[in-house]
């Protein structure tokens, strides 16, 4: 399918062809939450710990004679039912990362781009460059696009651009390599460059 391409100052730039098999796919999300799922399974950092009945230091004298006493037989401070003891079944240091074949990490990133690309909310800059490092600036063109909570994706960031964009909290940065489905939905609009575009296809050929 084509789609127009614009400039910085949000004038038509010409018109860009965009893959069908990785842009105008029918969006399953089922496909798009495994992937996600998956990406921030691997972001846990999986250090949540409890102290265990063998690690609380309490004493372990007998709280009462073995019969007679119509109480349980308890021969620890250290057990779960008392305050202070040991949590039973607690949460321990574990990995919460999880297999995901590439196949369908690719696929989820196909169709996390179909799905912006039926909401209509992807645009295409001719390039992200700027002549100055003018945070203000850029920030105002990026108004004039319409821009808020925006992905900007590009093959190689040049310096002033990334510079004056860095500062914009409604604006991320992500090279194309990085492109990645968690990313891609949580942001309203996803902004590519015809250099981006490339190499996205390429990724994905």
């Amino acid at each position: 399918m084509k789609t127009k391409v614009l400039n910085l100052d949000n004038k038509a730039a010409g018109e860009v062809e965009l893959k069908d098999d990785i842009f105008g796919l029918e969006p399953r999300t089922d496909l798009i939450q495994r992937v996600v799922v998956w990406q921030l399974a691997k972001r846990r950092s999986g250090n949540h710990k409890t102290l265990t009945r063998a690690e609380i230091n309490r004493t372990k004298h007998k709280l009462g004679k073995q019969k007679g006493g119509g109480v349980a037989r308890h021969g620890a401070r250290s057990a779960p039912q008392f305050v202070g003891g040991g949590k039973a079944m607690g949460p321990v240091v574990h990995s919460h990362e999880f297999d995901l074949p590439k196949k369908v990490r690719a696929l989820g990133l196909r169709h996390a781009l179909s799905s912006k690309a039926k909401e209509g909310a992807i645009v295409v800059l001719d390039e992200a460059k700027a002549g100055e490092i003018k945070t203000a600036k850029l920030a105002k063109q990026f108004g004039g696009l319409g821009l808020t909570k925006a992905l900007v994706v590009d093959g190689e960031f040049e310096m002033n651009f990334a510079l004056s964009a860095r500062n914009i909290n409604h604006v991320s940065l992500l090279p194309a390599k990085g492109l990645n489905v968690y990313d891609i939905m949580r942001s309203e609009k996803l902004v590519l460059t015809k250099a981006a575009i490339a190499a996205i296809e390429e990724r994905l050929a």
